[in-house]
């Protein structure tokens, strides 16, 4: 073929696909938000839950259902795959069983994929991609909602060494599909924040290393212009809220080899809003990102991002305790009064439910993702929150805690509000 023939045929195929303008944030937050399964309106749930939802979906012809393994339970792992266009992507949920957010939102994307209105959206990701979704890789942990598999090991820490059935799964569908994007969902801790002194994270986003120097390939290259996309995206609904996660690159880790393997991978984490215990505006605004990262690689459009929007992201940063409580005084049956500062974590960050006191003293310096000033009231704490032996009684560290604020020492005197 002449070298003009190779550029008349170059145009005729990649100038309809530069033409096509993305879908915007609000055409798919409103796809979001009509296609929310109404079954799945709580972060907890359990393998049956999941594929109870989303059945009706999956009757539609779009959407082909494949058994690929068994957990170590002896729970199916099942992908769906949408599409038959030339561009891979792959994506899997919740290897980690207690992270169940972007699960909820890949049942809403089925639901959107299967409807048999018309859409421009859908019909460009049908002929443009094809995509493969392995949600739910867990299902043992996500029947006790913990981190790690029936046999407590970290699937996302077996990429190596491929001992889990869950794992060894994920890889041989890899293999087989040969994915030219990844996405690697997952939630992280709600006590995360935007950099050492910046605000809770609802989101962070990674292009993950593929070799110890942490350089930046082809593969890897493309997966930060994806970040840079999400970035931009999410940023329309929680600005300010967004941080980029640690690059360390980690041998064991899927997101990393996956990268190595040639598929450019993004990480996006689910971190925590307020006023959103169940996670289900976070839900929506993931349906809405993960339908535009499929558009922009649909169209190409991911080309022409910034990957400053990414780079310019701060790091995560933990440390933070859910509540601090500062300036009271501590009463205590039968000892003197003492001034110290208070720090609580709750069992669940998000729901904020199960505080437990995390520290006790001195607290000027600490962070907190919200702080309260108790300046000049006494911290009484319940009988159920302290540890009584022989007319002693102990505060202790790591136990549960409720402290009703008083206005003075006197156990009777007016109550100004309980804590937590």
């Amino acid at each position: 073929m002449s070298r003009l023939a190779t550029l008349i045929l170059a145009t005729l195929v990649v100038a309809p696909l530069a033409a096509q303008q993305p879908a915007s944030w609000q055409e798919r937050l409103t796809i979001a938000e009509q296609h929310r399964i109404d079954a799945m309106h709580e972060r907890r749930f359990t393998h049956a839950d999941f594929w109870s939802a989303v059945a009706p979906s999956l009757r539609s012809e779009r959407l082909k259902l494949e058994e690929v393994g068994r957990s170590m339970q002896g729970r199916e792992l099942r992908i769906i795959t949408f599409g038959t266009g030339p561009t891979k992507v792959l994506m899997w949920s919740q290897m980690h069983g207690d992270e169940a957010t972007a699960t909820m939102a890949l049942a809403d994307i089925f639901h959107f994929l299967a409807d048999e209105a018309p859409s421009a959206l859908r019909d460009r990701l049908a002929r443009e991609l094809t995509v493969v979704f392995l949600p739910m890789l867990n299902p043992d942990g996500a029947e006790l909602f913990q981190r790690h598999n029936a046999v407590g090991i970290d699937v996302n820490r077996d990429a190596r060494r491929l001992s889990t059935p869950e794992a060894r799964t994920l890889k041989a569908v890899r293999d087989r599909f040969v994915p030219d994007f990844a996405f690697n969902l997952h939630d992280q801790g709600a006590r995360t924040r935007v950099g050492r002194g910046g605000e809770q994270a609802a989101i962070a986003l990674l292009a993950p290393a593929y070799d110890e120097a942490r350089s930046w390939n082809p593969v890897r290259s493309r997966a930060r212009l994806i970040a840079a996309f999400l970035a931009r995206d999410f940023a329309n609904e929680v600005p300010g809220k967004i941080a980029k996660y640690d690059d360390t690159f980690n041998p064991r880790a899927f997101g990393d080899l996956m990268q190595t393997w040639g598929a450019s991978t993004v990480l996006i984490e689910s971190g925590a809003i307020a006023g959103d215990p169940q996670k289900q505006r976070l839900r929506v605004l993931h349906t809405a990102a993960i339908l535009g990262a499929l558009d922009v690689i649909a169209t190409r459009a991911y080309q022409r991002e910034n990957p400053d929007n990414y780079e310019s992201l701060p790091y995560n940063a933990g440390g933070a305790s859910d509540v601090l409580v500062r300036g009271g005084t501590i009463v205590l049956p039968g000892m003197p009064e003492i001034r110290a500062d208070v720090a609580i974590n709750f069992d669940d960050s998000v729901a904020r439910t199960g505080g437990r006191i995390a520290e006790v003293g001195d607290l000027q310096t600490a962070i907190a993702l919200d702080t309260l000033d108790v300046s000049g009231q006494f911290l009484h704490p319940t009988p159920g929150s302290l540890t009584s032996r022989d007319r002693n009684h102990w505060l202790r560290v790591g136990e549960p805690v409720q402290f009703v604020v008083r206005e003075s020492s006197d156990p009777s005197s007016r109550v100004v509000r309980t804590l937590p």
